[in-house]
């Protein structure tokens, strides 16, 4: 088994050391029409393999893969090397497809960094599989800080490829340049920190739980220090300095100063008499952004409608968060009695449904469904649909987490105790004694009945004989 992973391995670091060749091919801009970066040729059957192989590698296979390695399971290098030979083959694709054609753009700038990361990782896993520690001492020093490099980079690189993923959608439909750029960013970023957002409150929620009582601290000190300094970039940041102030400046300065000042609040609030404490400030901010999102003005029909979306999405995220922690948990830990609420899966989902509605709202996306006619409802429907998919992949990533590798036998001890209606763990064990305790009071009770029965019965005897 060894033999065959060393071999796919060393197979992917032969492919991955030619790659950066294919930079070498040119692609043809001949059919681009003036002032545009891509050409309305369709995309050819090679470009599909080049995105489905991309997507498979770095959107599914890479993250799962950093989640198995996170549980040092067996199927962590398999998985990464199957991902690996996919890139490969997909990064060649690339530069061989016909059909559309692109200018120059910041996704196939992008990818030989990547892949350099990826070359990286391999390499590494290589060399760690090989445990030349056992042979010499100096590979036993090397080993503790080979591990460290290989496990951060293999935390960041699902970041990674979804900012690869991105580049690569913009590229394909030629969209972010010129004056275009900065909206576009901003979308962009502001859209995958809700995600994120979303992704780490679900952590939190499922798994998180030791980590916050080790640190001591409330889930809302570190959302409020992450939306405090959120805030303060952008209060500096939304508006260019130097020149005239627009309504848009206005608008997102705004937001900035309320996020800082929220934040500051929601720290102080997190702890109260030395213990930390609930609160429902990051809530609240996350309410408020939406309703001024809600009621940004836009120059298209469609680009509004999308925009309120968006904002009332936000809205039912913080007022969800809020009734969560305030009434559901009654500001207690995030998990009430051991088990998860269904409820409380609402607020993250709502956030990922926010950043990729917000993702998708850019101003050139708008445009182009304007000119197509694409009414906001079905674009609404599809960006939901995306995020349901995302989420369950978030889902599917922390329940892996919690059952695979070095957690598995948890997880089995767990599902030994068998497993109870909406799929909450049923303890057997604290059941048993429940019913055996439950017996005993009530053998104690008849054992009482069958006295007070006898006792009785000799008050009769007695009576009778005196008589």
């Amino acid at each position: 088994m060894l033999r065959t992973l060393l071999s796919t391995s060393t197979a992917a670091v032969v492919l991955l050391g030619f790659a950066p060749l294919a930079v070498a091919h040119e692609h043809h801009t001949e059919a681009i029409p003036e002032n545009a970066y891509v050409s309305n040729d369709p995309i050819d059957t090679i470009l599909w393999l080049h995105i489905a192989c991309m997507t498979l590698a770095f959107g599914i296979f890479f993250p799962t893969g950093m989640v198995l390695g996170l549980t040092r399971s067996r199927w962590h290098v398999p998985l990464q090397s199957l991902g690996a030979v996919l890139a490969v083959v997909g990064y060649f694709l690339a530069h061989h497809h016909k059909g559309r054609e692109f200018k120059s753009n910041i996704h196939a700038k992008f990818a030989p960094f990547v892949m350099f990361f990826l070359l990286g990782q391999v390499v590494i896993g290589i060399y760690l599989k090989l445990h030349l520690e056992k042979r010499s001492t100096l590979h036993d020093r090397l080993r503790t800080s080979i591990v460290f490099i290989h496990g951060l980079i293999g935390k960041i690189f699902p970041i990674i490829s979804w900012i690869q993923i991105g580049f690569g959608a913009l590229a394909g439909l030629g969209f972010c340049r010129e004056d275009h750029l900065g909206q576009c960013l901003a979308h962009g970023i502001m859209g995958s920190s809700f995600i994120a957002y979303g992704a780490v409150m679900s952590i939190m929620l499922l798994v998180g739980q030791p980590l916050l009582a080790r640190t001591n601290r409330s889930q809302e000190f570190f959302d409020s220090a992450v939306i405090g300094a959120w805030g303060c970039v952008n209060t500096f940041t939304e508006h260019r300095w130097g020149q005239e102030w627009n309504h848009g400046d206005y608008q997102h300065t705004s937001m900035g100063i309320i996020w800082w000042c929220a934040g500051i609040l929601g720290v102080l609030l997190s702890r109260r008499g030395g213990k930390p404490t609930r609160n429902i400030i990051p809530g609240l901010v996350i309410f408020l952004t939406g309703w001024a999102m809600s009621s940004h003005v836009q120059h298209l029909e469609v680009s509004s409608k999308l925009h309120a979306t968006f904002g009332y999405t936000l809205m039912a995220a913080g007022l969800a968060r809020i009734i969560e922690v305030a009434f559901l948990l009654r500001d207690e830990s995030t998990v009430l009695e051991g088990e998860v609420n269904s409820f409380q899966y609402l607020p993250p989902f709502l956030l990922v449904a926010s950043g990729i509605l917000f993702m998708g709202a850019n101003e050139e996306q708008m445009a182009y469904l304007n000119a197509v006619g694409i009414e906001a409802t079905s674009y609404t429907l599809v960006l939901y649909s995306a995020a349901f998919l995302i989420f369950s992949f978030i889902i599917c990533l922390i329940n892996l987490w919690s059952t695979s590798g070095r957690n598995a036998e948890a997880a089995k001890k767990a599902n030994g105790n068998g497993v109870a209606g909406n799929g909450h763990v049923r303890d057997v064990e604290a059941e048993r004694r429940a019913r055996e305790a439950e017996e005993y009071e009530l053998g104690a009770l008849l054992h009482d009945d069958d006295d007070e029965g006898d006792e009785e019965e000799r008050h009769k005897r007695t009576a009778n004989g005196v008589a």
